[in-house]
């Protein structure tokens, strides 16, 4: 990462906190009453191919034993109706601003994938991986409609792995490295308000 998209994610994640803390703030109160504790949910996501990090959500699926792999149809049951209204809205994502702030994910980048999926393609996220993972970035908001479609038609855990691993995994990482050959701060701006004009159409 540049020493200029770091200052354009510090500046920006400053900015946030001050104009958005109490946003989060009444956030995390209303899903304590609604939903109970705990309100954040952390998961292992990588930030290089072999160093991983914590990410912060808002939790938005009732709790399981065991959770692996990525939401498809199979975990549809468990996302509660304030999770639901979190995920369609992006606000579940509001505390990766503290990851940004730590350095583990930038604000545009390519989604910071699981360790499971690293793994099985090596190749893949070698290149993919070479950017700063990100809170959005060009495949975030050009498939992420269609990879949610694609999903949520699958009934079981390893049914949502295949599709996941044979169809988005490749799909994805071709968008992010069409991002990562022509990243500069104007695209980055770009692509942060088209994102923040897609949460006000969903909302």
């Amino acid at each position: 990462m540049t020493w200029r998209k770091r200052l354009f994610d510090l500046f920006f994640v400053t900015l946030l906190i001050v104009i958005l803390g109490p946003v989060l703030l009444a956030l995390l109160l209303w899903l304590l009453w609604k939903e109970g504790r705990p309100v954040f949910y952390l998961a292992e996501r990588m930030t290089t191919p072999t160093r991983g990090f914590r990410l912060w959500k808002l939790r938005t699926m009732t709790l399981a034993e065991t959770d692996t792999g990525v939401s498809g149809g199979d975990k549809a049951a468990r996302i509660t109706r304030t999770g639901a209204w979190l995920r369609a809205r992006r606000l579940d994502e509001f505390p990766q601003l503290w990851n940004i702030l730590k350095g583990d994910l930038s604000f545009v980048g390519p989604r910071p994938p699981l360790r499971q999926y690293v793994e099985a393609n090596p190749e893949i996220y070698a290149k993919v991986l070479q950017s700063r993972p990100g809170v959005t970035g060009l495949a975030s908001i050009c498939y992420h409609k269609h990879e949610a479609a694609l999903l949520a038609r699958c009934q079981t855990p390893e049914e949502t792995d295949a599709v996941y691993s044979r169809i988005c995994v490749p799909a994805k990482a071709r968008l992010d490295l069409i991002y990562q050959r022509n990243q500069s701060m104007c695209y980055d701006f770009d692509l942060v308000f088209q994102t923040i004009g897609n949460i006000f159409r969903r909302g």
